[in-house]
């Protein structure tokens, strides 16, 4: 397996930061994973302007990777190498502030961040997919800027592990009596024919598969609510469901002891999934096209 570290290219295994790199000992960095289908970064700029917003905030260099064609040839680099042109697989860029001594405060001069990019191969979760997953509910007790794409995840990690020892997919975070969010992906509700998911502000992640999920609902006429639901919504409404890079579209059917609906993956999901599938897999032809006219030039 290929890594990309620092502009070298080198086995995954040797890929080293110092100890003193700000992202180990502070996890002062941004990250960013998108979805790779037939070797094509799908959303690539969209994924690609989170990781520039999150490194304006945090006030770190931009390096070149983020530039598009950069950033595209890095990619291919590492997904032609592990033999990931074919088939799905994700792609993992993660960017810190650098190495230096150990303060608080931003270092004292200028450093260079590290920049670290690898790809894995992923299979959708098509069986659970089709059966509908479920989810258990805690406090949201993450920090106030879940806007941008830190590595700082160990709210996350925690919450991801309850859901795993209680058998269920993920946890739907709570803050003020309102769902906001999961470990990894954004959570959207049908309550009374309209879709309702929290507002992008500064308690969520400005998730891209949510943003891509909700055109497709608006093209579709389906009437859209940027308004947050709340823990005893859920008896009342008819589909829960996930969005998000690695969950594509995952239907809810049950949220700690509330079974959503009638327990089974719902239509409004069913449909967005479908067409995100169809977008997801037009990305897998337009390489193929590029390649066969590439050959036959």
């Amino acid at each position: 397996m290929l890594a990309y570290l620092n502009g070298q290219f080198l086995p995954r295994a040797d890929a080293a930061v110092p100890v003193e790199d700000r992202g180990f000992v502070f996890g002062d960095g941004v990250y960013e994973v998108w979805r790779v289908v037939g070797g094509r970064l799908f959303e690539a700029e969209r994924h690609l302007a989170r990781l520039s917003s999150g490194l304006r905030e945090l006030r770190i260099p931009a390096p070149d990777l983020v530039d598009a064609d950069r950033l595209t040839a890095i990619a291919d680099r590492l997904l032609a190498d592990d033999n990931l042109l074919d088939g799905e697989a994700t792609f993992y860029v993660e960017v810190t502030r650098g190495v230096a001594p150990r303060t608080h405060q931003f270092p004292s001069g200028r450093i260079s961040p590290t920049v670290f990019a690898m790809a894995n191969a992923f299979k959708p979760a098509e069986e659970l997919r089709r059966a509908g997953a479920a989810c258990i509910t805690m406090p949201d007790i993450r920090w106030l800027r879940c806007d941008i794409k830190t590595i700082q995840l160990l709210p996350n990690v925690l919450g991801k592990q309850a859901a795993a020892e209680a058998g269920a997919l993920d946890v739907l975070f709570v803050r003020d009596g309102v769902i906001t969010e999961t470990s990894h992906a954004n959570v959207l509700a049908v309550i009374d024919g309209a879709i309702r998911t929290h507002p992008t502000n500064n308690l969520i992640l400005p998730g891209v598969t949510r943003a891509v999920v909700l055109e497709i609902a608006r093209d579709l006429h389906m009437r859209v609510d940027e308004t947050p639901f709340t823990p005893d919504d859920l008896s009342r409404v008819s589909e829960v469901f996930l969005a998000g890079t690695t969950t594509d579209v995952m239907p809810i059917t049950r949220v700690d002891d509330v079974v959503i609906g009638d327990g089974k993956p719902g239509p409004v999901a069913t449909t967005l999934f479908k067409e995100l599938r169809r977008r997801l897999d037009a990305l897998a032809q337009s390489r193929a096209v590029s390649a066969a006219a590439t050959a036959s030039a």
